[in-house]
């Protein structure tokens, strides 16, 4: 098995992911059974808007920095989701682009008509907030990062429009150290949950709580 290493680009990665009020008994042992992790992963900030859908929820869209990160799930394999790139572009942004790969990964209907070659991230965010089906959402992060059992794991603290939840994560290319991470770190049984799904819970787009 080749080393995980993290911020680095590698195989299509499993995923477990929860948002809750509180895992600080999980979080102290993923703090303690950690390798040391470059000083970059030890605490990082960003900000970033979710694109969510009504009528989707394989497709993750972001846009962090004026550029646009689409992700799309593949998989569940022993409870852990896989999720593949779908694409990854900078506003401005061509309405080719947006009529072929962006607005087809929301499943919406009723779409906009482009009329623009190229259109800004002011502009886009105007046709989001018009549509019905789709909502525009701040999501601020601060991550913290560990490494445990070759997996790539963090623990933070998230506001969803301003509400505060918290995360744990891990994530591997290999579902077996995923297992043992989760039952080291006393997460055995507890909901797997993607930032998509959280999104929507949060904000009442899905009725249903969170892990806790």
């Amino acid at each position: 098995m080749s080393e995980l290493k993290i911020g680095e680009i590698s195989k299509p990665r499993f995923e477990f992911r929860s948002f809750g009020r509180s895992f600080e008994g999980q979080a102290k042992r993923m703090a303690r059974l950690s390798l040391p992790v470059p000083e970059k992963v030890w605490e990082r900030q960003s900000v970033e808007t979710y694109i969510v859908s009504r009528t989707n929820d394989i497709n993750n869209t972001k846009i962090r920095d004026g550029k646009m990160d689409i992700k799309t799930y593949v998989q569940t394999v022993e409870g852990f989701e896989q999720w593949n790139p779908l694409m990854k572009g900078a506003f401005p942004i061509s309405a080719q682009v947006l009529n072929h790969e962006v607005f087809p990964a929301f499943n919406v209907d009723n779409l906009p008509n482009l009329t623009q070659e190229r259109y800004t991230l002011a502009e886009f965010m105007a046709m989001v907030k018009n549509h019905p089906d789709l909502q525009a959402v701040t999501v601020e992060k601060l991550r913290y990062g560990y490494m445990v059992n070759g997996t790539i794991c963090e623990t933070g603290d998230v506001y969803i429009n301003g509400a505060k939840v918290v995360t744990i994560n891990s994530e591997s290319t290999e579902v077996e150290d995923l297992q043992k991470t989760v039952l080291e770190c006393g997460l055995e049984g507890v909901e797997n949950i993607n930032y998509l799904q959280a999104i929507k819970r949060v904000i009442g787009m899905i009725d249903k709580p969170l892990a806790n």
